[in-house]
């Protein structure tokens, strides 16, 4: 470094003076270059401290950018590592799903066969009673016609219910069939007909 060097000249130059006697000009010269000199190194140490604050200060924001980096990074392995646990979860759903959907479409299929086999049921029993319903109708209503009996059609098993719709006033019907003979009600249905 120039500074040393300097010095070192400076200090060469005292001695040979002291060594030599010589004049006390030369003596003065020699002591303000040296502190000049002894200037000149005070300001280089402080702009080598300041360098060196600088040079810290970007190592420590270096070290900073480095650590958040990581970070960042650390996190983004977690956020990577759900994700990937997201996905395989959707996946397993998505599996569960597709065979619920297929075992839906095997009894959707068989729901339709047996629908498909109470249509043609039906055609048929349709055309069995194609002939006989009218033929219940027409005696169904006959007898209504003779009796003048409403006929309660939601009351419970084993009763006999209805209305006798007589000459003069209705009267209601309650036979129970779990008590008297099919032979008694018959009787007593047919004694509400007026014959005459």
């Amino acid at each position: 470094m120039a500074a040393f060097r300097d010095m070192e000249e400076v200090s060469q130059g005292l001695l040979s003076l002291l060594g030599a006697n010589r004049a006390e000009a030369q003596q003065r010269r020699l002591l303000g270059r040296h502190e000049q000199v002894v200037e000149r190194l005070l300001e280089t140490q402080d702009n080598a401290e300041q360098r060196l604050r600088e040079i810290l200060a970007m190592e420590e924001e270096v070290a900073q950018s480095l650590l958040d980096a990581k970070e960042r990074a650390h996190q983004g392995g977690v956020e990577l590592q759900q994700l990937q646990e997201e996905l395989q979860k959707a996946g397993e759903e998505d599996a569960c799903v597709k065979a619920s959907l297929h075992q839906l479409t095997r009894e959707l299929e068989e729901l339709k066969e047996i629908e498909a086999g109470l249509e043609r049921q039906e055609r048929e029993v349709d055309e069995d009673t194609t002939v006989t319903i009218p033929s219940a109708v027409y005696v169904a209503q006959l007898y209504h016609r003779i009796s003048k009996i409403e006929w309660d059609y939601e009351s419970e098993a084993g009763m006999v219910k209805g209305i006798h719709h007589g000459p003069s006033v209705a009267q209601p019907l309650h036979l129970d069939s779990t008590q008297l003979s099919k032979k008694f009600i018959s009787d007593y249905l047919w004694s509400l007909v007026d014959t005459d």
